[in-house]
């Protein structure tokens, strides 16, 4: 028979369980590979942690995740360090993990390589989206601290090197946690006002973790959209972050940056001191060409007089020839004109001839078919008072005004009777 008081329901064994493996099971540092990771929407990361023999659920809990600056990946050997413990639900061993580092490479390290990898492959670090530095910058925006070394080394730089430009600083911090987005809102602050040239980003030399806010994707992506060119200098000469890959140009220190960003007054008053002699040089050459040219032209002058005299000559020479030619054209039209005018008598002579004979016979052909030739035979033609022709007696009525017109006469008559046939 069972004794009831050593039955222990499912939940009690396993709070047993649980606090049997949380009193005697110390924090460990476990070393093994991811597997099955899963990273819901909350934030917290849940894995398998195996090696070839066995194999152990853990959970990454995101208040944790604070401090860890690479994407664990499936596949990748990590040191973890946790806590032993139960998961109640399910009665499943775990690792509540408090701490993760890569094996064999730093926690910054990797984070550093794989950010840089992704945007590679995006195209941040693309020659072709580099932006040219001015040569003759009037403005020139630097983005550091202003307590640092580093500006009094760039400004120092400057003043000996190109006097002319305005140096605006943008005080920000450079190192420590969000000092990223420090330098973000100093960044955007130099882009937008559009006052700057070109802008310097420098700060001093430290270890990984002091430059770490210019490794910060948010930063990186900032510096890629500026429209202002961009110089680099982050570190010593061996630290490379990834803000120097987005960036337009590099330089291996901060005054190197302040070099980059200028050119050499010494150099600009050298080159115009040069150009200076060439042009004088070039204009004396000028100068004794077109006096050469000058001294040829004048021997080619011929006087004044003298020209007058032979263009006199010339014009009488062509007044005479055109004397000649009008009188020779005047006499050629002369005899044309005559011809035509013999031609024409002759043309108007028959026209009037034929006419005359056509006018002949049509007044012949018009007397025939006239009234009056018809009346001198004997006939007369009847009108009434307006003139018009009476053709019939049904268009005369009694008392009208008639007219006859006889060959040699006219006679008015008055209508007394009519009488139809």
């Amino acid at each position: 028979m069972f004794n009831l008081e050593e039955i222990y329901s499912v939940s009690d064994y396993i709070k047993l369980c649980k606090n049997t493996i949380e009193k005697n099971i110390p924090q460990c540092f476990v070393q093994g590979e991811i597997s099955n990771l899963s990273k819901p929407s909350s934030g917290h990361w849940y894995f398998t942690l195996k090696d070839k023999n066995g194999q152990v659920r853990c959970a990454f809990f995101r208040l944790n995740q604070r401090k860890i600056k690479f994407s664990p990946e499936n596949g990748m050997s990590v040191i973890i360090r946790g806590v032993t413990t139960l998961y109640p639900q399910r009665g499943d061993f775990q690792l509540i993990i408090q701490q993760m580092e890569p094996a064999g490479i730093g926690n910054l390290q990797l984070a550093f390589d794989q950010l840089k990898n992704k945007l590679r492959i995006e195209g941040l670090f693309d020659s072709d989206s580099k932006k040219n530095i001015p040569l003759f910058p009037k403005k020139i925006g630097v983005i550091s601290s202003a307590s640092g070394a580093v500006i009094k080394d760039i400004i120092k730089v400057l003043k000996s090197r190109y006097p002319f430009a305005q140096i605006l600083l943008y005080d920000t911090i450079v190192q420590g946690e969000n000092a990223h987005k420090k330098i973000i809102k100093a960044l955007k602050a130099a882009d937008q006002s559009k006052n700057c040239d070109v802008i310097i980003l420098a700060r001093g030399g430290g270890s990984l973790e002091d430059l770490w806010a210019f490794n910060e994707e948010d930063l990186a992506r900032e510096i890629y959209g500026c429209s202002t060119p961009i110089i680099s200098s982050i570190g010593h000469e061996t630290d490379t972050t990834i803000a120097d890959f987005v960036s337009d140009l590099r330089a291996p220190t901060p005054s190197a940056a302040a070099v980059a960003a200028t050119p050499d007054i010494n150099t600009i008053l050298y080159n115009a001191s040069k150009l200076k002699q060439y042009l004088c040089d070039s204009i004396k050459q000028s100068i004794e060409s077109k006096k050469n040219t000058l001294a040829l032209l004048k021997l080619k002058i011929i006087d004044p007089s003298q020209q007058l005299l032979l263009n006199a000559q010339k014009l009488d020479e062509y007044e005479l020839r055109l004397l000649k030619l009008n009188q020779s054209v005047v006499n050629v039209h002369k005899e044309y004109l005559k011809q035509l005018s013999s031609q024409l008598r002759v043309l108007s002579q028959n026209f009037i001839k034929t006419n005359q004979n056509d006018l002949a016979n049509y007044g012949n052909s018009l007397n025939l078919l006239s009234p009056l030739n018809t009346i001198s035979r004997g006939y007369t033609m009847t009108q009434n008072k307006e003139g018009k022709i009476i053709t019939s007696v049904k268009k005369i009525k009694a008392n009208d005004l008639i007219f006859t017109k006889f060959h040699d006469g006219k006679v008015t008559s008055k209508v007394v009777n009519k009488e139809d046939n």
